[in-house]
């Protein structure tokens, strides 16, 4: 049987998975910085978790900041209010 399967039968061909492999570099800054050159599938998905934890941890921090900036504000006041307008789009 050839590796190039249909999708249609729920199997991506290689074709497909080099084209994905292709886009999910593009998407992690370090690649983009290295340039066009091929790195090892295994290489970028461990490249990809490091980078999907530390967008996690990102976004955890920035949430406590925000929490600790919200209990010190008036909620009535118009920072809180551009914060809760932020938020809501």
């Amino acid at each position: 049987m050839s590796s190039r399967r249909s999708s249609s039968r729920g199997n991506i061909s290689e074709d497909e998975i080099n084209e994905l492999i292709s886009k999910l570099q593009a998407l992690l800054p370090s690649s983009r910085r290295r340039g066009s050159g091929q790195a090892s599938t295994t290489k970028l998905l461990k490249e990809t978790c490091s980078y999907i934890k530390s967008l996690h941890r990102e976004v955890d921090d920035l949430s406590d900041r925000l929490s600790d900036l919200m209990s010190t504000m008036d909620h009535n006041s118009p920072g809180a209010e551009i914060i809760r307008s932020i938020l809501r789009s």
